[in-house]
């Protein structure tokens, strides 16, 4: 597996990836894979090796604001997060490429999608958050809240707590502890993303989706009702369900997961 991390100019500022190809395939399907926030491309880290092992070419994009990418400034809208990929792709050569996208970056994958429908092979949207109108505009009415720095240090049990409260059923103390990272890494910015998502209209751009498209979830993510609404609203995409896991799934299970990945790309 060849691997190599670069930088790409893109309207938000630097974006950060990871590259990841396999050893005798130089016309490997690509896939570019958009992270849950806040995170990182390393979210897929479990995934990548699985992935290029049966033949896929993979690119991880760190969402602006997130792992290495630049903080952009003012804060962006899913739309600014989906203008980093068209970079992405001229950087690579690539006239279109598979996306995946996972959560929030479901929400960016879609955006990218149907604006740019000529560069996307196919579409897979793992965990899509397909809000309601109503459901919106109660996320949208929550405050932020801000976890200040500690003297004693006991913000970071605060933000562990708080991650441990929204996964139920977890196991992966690994997956666990980066995600913590990653908040910590991303600052007094970690927020943007899911802010953006919920100021985004992601069932609208999604129920105009031409794309080749998958959606992937699993009954164990706390979003797995979302995931049930969008194939209940678009019974023409492909639906694939893993059994039990968290909003951790590549971690939990990486194999069944990346296994989900490839058919799809396959039976294209």
């Amino acid at each position: 597996m060849k691997t190599r991390r670069g930088y790409v100019q893109a309207p938000c500022g630097q974006v950060h990836y990871r590259s990841y190809r396999p050893e005798a395939d130089a016309n490997a399907p690509v896939l570019i894979l958009s992270h849950q926030s806040p995170s990182s491309s390393l979210m897929f880290e479990a995934a990548y090796p699985l992935l290029t092992a049966a033949g896929i070419a993979c690119i991880g994009v760190d969402t602006p604001g997130f792992g290495q990418s630049d903080v952009p400034d003012p804060r962006p809208s899913v739309l600014d997060y989906a203008s980093v990929f068209a970079p992405v792709l001229d950087h690579f050569g690539l006239r279109a490429a598979h996306f995946l996208g996972h959560h929030t970056g479901a929400a960016n994958v879609t955006a990218f999608a149907l604006r740019n429908a000529e560069r996307v092979t196919s579409l897979i949207l793992n965990g899509p958050p397909i809000y309601t109108a109503e459901e919106l505009a109660e996320r949208r009415a929550r405050p932020h809240v801000e976890v200040p720095l500690k003297e004693d240090g006991s913000h970071l049990k605060q933000r562990w707590d708080g991650r441990l409260k929204v996964t139920p059923g977890w196991t992966n103390t690994y997956a666990m502890n980066r995600n913590l990272l990653g908040t910590l890494w991303a600052g007094d910015t970690a927020w943007y993303g899911h802010k953006a998502a919920f100021e985004y209209d992601l069932m609208a751009d999604f129920m105009r989706l031409a794309s080749r498209t998958l959606i992937l979830t699993n009954t164990g993510d706390d979003l797995y009702h979302m995931a049930q609404r969008a194939h209940a609203l678009r019974p023409d995409f492909a639906y694939r369900e893993l059994i039990g896991g968290t909003h951790d799934i590549v971690d939990e299970q990486p194999q069944a997961w990346a296994d989900a990945v490839v058919d799809f790309i396959r039976a294209g």
